[in-house]
């Protein structure tokens, strides 16, 4: 009987060594698995960072392309417009001059010349400052559209990361359920096991009994 005693303690010993360590290697399975979670989360995080400053960054570049371009265009502009202003300025003087030193019929002759010069380069000043104009808008339109399109982004990349953080919850909540559930199997296996073990030493108990007053 003391060593059926024995036996049954030892094997006790060695089933709740063993449920230990099944419930270890569980826990350190699941902390495994959250760790592995959370350095892909952190990765896709920092990937989501480093797309936005690229984007923040191709947004500056257009920025300054277009600052610069629109400089090019207005010096070359004034310049064009200086030179110009200078040659008008020089047909007037030189068709005042042949007025002053031609006969009527070439005064009159240089009057609608010089009207005909003055009125090019009118058409051409107003060409210059429709164009100024053009350029204007069309740059307050590829600002705004830059901006659409960066904003389009992040809401974009908001989105997507919201989304990932729904499901990596959802995750997280499965494996709380599923570590629930195994809790709840070990109390009930551990239960069975002590009743089946109060049966078997009541067992013992009995058969022992009846040896002794057999005796």
């Amino acid at each position: 009987t003391h060593c059926i005693t024995v036996i049954l303690l030892t094997f006790q010993t060695n089933i709740l060594t063993e449920l230990k360590n099944w419930k270890h290697n569980l826990i350190q399975h699941h902390k495994l698995q959250m760790k592995q979670e959370k350095e892909k989360h952190a990765t896709q995080v920092k990937q989501l960072q480093n797309e936005v400053e690229n984007l923040k960054e191709l947004l500056h570049t257009y920025e300054i392309s277009i600052s610069r371009k629109d400089e090019v265009v207005i010096t070359n502009l004034t310049h064009a417009l200086e030179k110009q202003k200078d040659r008008v300025e020089l047909m007037r003087s030189f068709t005042l001059w042949r007025i002053q030193h031609a006969k009527a019929k070439q005064e009159e002759y240089a009057i609608r010349m010089a009207d005909k010069h003055f009125q090019t380069a009118l058409m051409k000043k107003v060409w210059a400052a429709w164009r100024s104009v053009a350029e204007e808008r069309w740059k307050d339109n590829v600002a705004k559209a830059c901006q659409l399109r960066a904003e389009d982004v992040c809401v974009q990349l908001t989105n997507d990361y919201e989304a990932k953080i729904a499901e990596l919850t959802a995750t997280v909540e499965q494996t709380k359920a599923e570590i629930l559930r195994l809790h709840s199997e070990r109390d009930q296996y551990e239960d069975t096991m002590k009743k089946a073990f109060m049966r078997g030493v009541c067992a013992l108990n009995l058969e022992a009994m009846t040896m002794f007053q057999s005796k």
